[in-house]
């Protein structure tokens, strides 16, 4: 149930499919965006460098959410296919100059249809065997990227990407790339969030519920589950070419079976099935994750004995225990936690 202060009420349909619905709703939004526009203007580089990671990570888990968290789809592969996105930029702008506004969303198409092939299992197979089919993908992909076409792709190697150039300016820094980084995830945001509440989205909830029941109702469910890989790909491949460009290079080892993991760790402890979960989930691990960066030196230095150890397994073992505790305690993650703050705002101090 969906709880507003007294006296706020919908007077038409539009008002209540609207996803910002309140005056201080809008408030809200129309500041938050103002704080992004100006928070490269006052911010360091390194904050602003860690923001833009962070957004580009919302929009490849915002794409794992789509697949995994609406339509329960277990997806371990999506670091694969912002490797795809990724591999795609590279061949786009540096063997083809092909401008940077059409390299984001053909890198976002090869990743779709790398997501559809891979994606295709899913009519015969669930849970636990599609999660292998798709881990299948995290093998696959790097193993041609570096085998199939070494002189195009580069093999090993680390591959260069020149500065992404939008109407002759050249987006070369951090803060510059936050203007293309922070628009991206919040369209992305815009999307997903209104998506769900498509026909499409009514089909990949009802899929994710119970998909024999759906397709008794007469939902494809094939190929709803396409569709589904496919838009959870083109994000995933949307992020990998936004971090080929932030990184300025390209290299199979940003895209390990490790960062699958993460990013379906995150979506956990966030919250599956919302959008607003991929948000706090994203923020909280990686936030978590720069703070074992920070607090392994100061290990090392107090325990000389073994600091190499806390340097290598701190992180691995922060993570692996915040799964647990959330899986126990906060099944439905931070977005529920939320949910409920703002219930017991919103209905104060009438508890019932």
């Amino acid at each position: 149930m969906y709880y507003r202060p007294c006296g706020v009420f919908d007077e038409t349909y539009s008002e209540d499919v609207a996803v910002v619905r309140t005056p201080v709703g809008w408030s809200f939004f129309v500041g938050a965006l103002l704080f992004l526009s100006i928070l490269p203007s006052v911010s360091s580089g390194s904050f602003i460098a860690n923001l833009n990671s962070i957004g580009i990570v919302v929009i490849a888990v915002l794409g794992l959410q789509l697949i995994t968290g609406f339509t329960g789809q277990i997806n371990l592969g999506q670091a694969a296919f912002m490797a795809v996105g990724g591999y795609t930029s590279l061949i786009l702008s540096v063997n083809l100059n092909v401008p940077f506004l059409l390299v984001l969303p053909a890198s976002g198409l090869s990743a779709g249809i790398a997501g559809i092939i891979f994606g295709l299992p899913s009519l015969r197979l669930k849970g636990f065997y599609l999660a292998m089919s798709t881990l299948a993908a995290q093998f696959i992909i790097p193993w041609l990227i570096v085998n199939a076409a070494p002189d195009i792709t580069g093999g090993t190697k680390t591959m260069v990407l020149p500065a992404p150039k939008i109407w002759g300016v050249n987006f070369n820094s951090q803060e510059r790339m936050f203007y293309i980084i922070m628009p991206a995830m919040v369209l992305t945001i815009f999307f997903i969030t209104n998506l769900i509440r498509t026909r499409i989205g009514r089909a990949f909830i009802s899929i994710r519920d119970n998909d024999l029941a759906s397709e008794v109702m007469g939902v494809n469910v094939f190929k709803y589950k396409l569709i589904a890989f496919f838009m959870s790909s083109f994000y995933a491949g949307v992020a990998g070419s936004l971090w080929a460009y932030w990184m300025r290079c390209v290299s199979v080892e940003h895209f390990t079976l490790m960062n699958s993991i993460w990013y379906l760790g995150m979506i956990v402890v966030g919250g599956l099935g919302s959008v607003l979960g991929s948000i706090l989930g994203t923020v909280f691990i990686r936030f978590l994750d720069f703070s074992v960066l920070a607090i392994g030196p100061m290990i090392g230095e107090i325990f000389p004995s073994i600091a190499a150890l806390a340097t290598a397994s701190l992180g691995p073992t922060v993570f692996g225990l915040t799964m647990m505790l959330f899986l126990i305690f906060e099944p439905r993650g931070l977005a529920h936690l939320w949910d409920k703050l703002r219930f017991l705002y919103r209905i104060w101090p009438f508890s019932y």
